[in-house]
Parts: C-alpha cells; sequence; structure tokens
C-alpha cells in the first residue's frame, strides 16, 4: 500500500509514524512545504520518505508517488491547500482514495467529491480514528482493532502518578510484541528513542500484536 501524506504538522506526522510501525508493507511518503521541518525530520522517521515542497504543484505530486498513490491524506494546516491537493489527487493522479482535514467547521461543505475528496475528517478527530476513516479498508482497520491482522493501536498518557515518569523508555519493560510508535510532548510528535525520559503529560501510541490495554497500562501506570 503506498500512502501520500500532506502535511508534516503534528497530525501528519503522526499518521506517518503510527503507519510505518504498524505495517512493514506500507510506503509512505510525507511531504512539506517548509524545508526547516522537513530538515527536522530527517532520520527521525525510519521508512517514511520526505519530500519537501508544495504538494499544491502538480509536478511535486507525481516527483512524490501520486500516480502509484493508493490514499492520499491532506492534512495540512490551510482548508485551500487541503482541497487543491485532493482535487488534483482525484482528477489528475485518479488516487482511489482521498481523505482531507477540515480546519475550519465552517468550510466543511466544500470537502466532498466534487473537489476529489472521499473522506472529509474534522479536525478535532482523535488519531485512530482519523486513519481508521481515511483508508476505509478493512485490512487495516482490523489492523487497529486486533482483528485480522492481530495488530492493536493502544495509547497511553504519562501522569505525575505513573511508575514511567522520570525514567527513560528504554527502562519501561514493554510487553513482547509491543513498540512505541511515537511520543507526543508540548503538541509535538518525538521519535521514541530508548534514552528519552518520560515526563508527565507526555502521551504515548504503542503498536502490539499482543499486548492488552491492561498490560500496557501495567508497563507505564
Amino acid at each position: 500500500m503506498n500512502v501520500l501524506i500532506a502535511g508534516a504538522g503534528r497530525l501528519g506526522t503522526q499518521i506517518a509514524q503510527v503507519l510505518s510501525a504498524a505495517r512493514n508493507e506500507i510506503e509512505i511518503t510525507l511531504i512539506d512545504i517548509d524545508d526547516d521541518r522537513v530538515a527536522e525530520l530527517e532520520g527521525r522517521l525510519p521508512g517514511v520518505r520526505l519530500v519537501s515542497g508544495d504538494a499544491c504543484e502538480p509536478a511535486l505530486l507525481e516527483h512524490s508517488g501520486a500516480l502509484a498513490a493508493d490514499l492520499v491524506i491532506a492534512t495540512t494546516g490551510d482548508d485551500e491547500d487541503n482541497l487543491v491537493i485532493s482535487l488534483l489527487a482525484k482528477r489528475q493522479f485518479s488516487v482511489a482514495r482521498v481523505a482531507a482535514r477540515v480546519n475550519d467547521a465552517d468550510n466543511a461543505w466544500l470537502f466532498d467529491a466534487r473537489w476529489g475528496v472521499d473522506v472529509a475528517v474534522p479536525a478535532a478527530t482523535p488519531l485512530i480514528s482519523l486513519i481508521e476513516e481515511a483508508t476505509g479498508a478493512t485490512d487495516t482497520v482490523a489492523l487497529l482493532r486486533l482483528s485480522k491482522a492481530g495488530v492493536d493501536v493502544i495509547e497511553t498518557a504519562i501522569t505525575p502518578q505513573s511508575r514511567a515518569v522520570g525514567r527513560t523508555l528504554g527502562e519501561v519493560r514493554l510487553p513482547e510484541g509491543t513498540v512505541v510508535a511515537t511520543i507526543v510532548r508540548g503538541g509535538r510528535p518525538t521519535v521514541p528513542d530508548p534514552a528519552i525520559r518520560l515526563h508527565a503529560g507526555d502521551e504515548l501510541l504503542l503498536v502490539s500484536h499482543s499486548a492488552t490495554e491492561q498490560e500496557i497500562h501495567a508497563a507505564f501506570q
């Protein structure tokens, strides 16, 4: 499965991290117009191809792999850009499924098939729900729900009372078959390096083949 994500802000980066951790057979390309943001993410997203440029430009989308994309997700902070990206993806590159983030609720009426949008996602939609709606494929939903693929995505938050607060990630004994996909700190996704020290307020997204929510809770809380 080839996924192209436009917008390397918090949401786009989280989607890339979760999908890359969840399945090796998903090829992910993350685009952002901000050269500094792309440079910041270099080496921090294993398995994710980073492209610097304006995703509203057809040539840039083609260079990024839009012709082979099964799914395009427009997650920029600008509704106009998300609509243009969606229209290009659907009309010019015939992408099977296009999802777009709606930043301003007053613009929601624009996000439909006329603009190439298959799935319009309000900005406040939880990450996992967004991924499920965007992919729209049974195997991917099952992947996130411990069904056919036997993989689940679990979220846990570090509080001042958590047993893991102040410890490094490497010191936390995770259940077998479990990896940390991303740590969200101060509203920004952080690479889950074993040496990173966990702070109160951190939110972790974990991908696991076998662990239950209770086991994840026990490891961190």
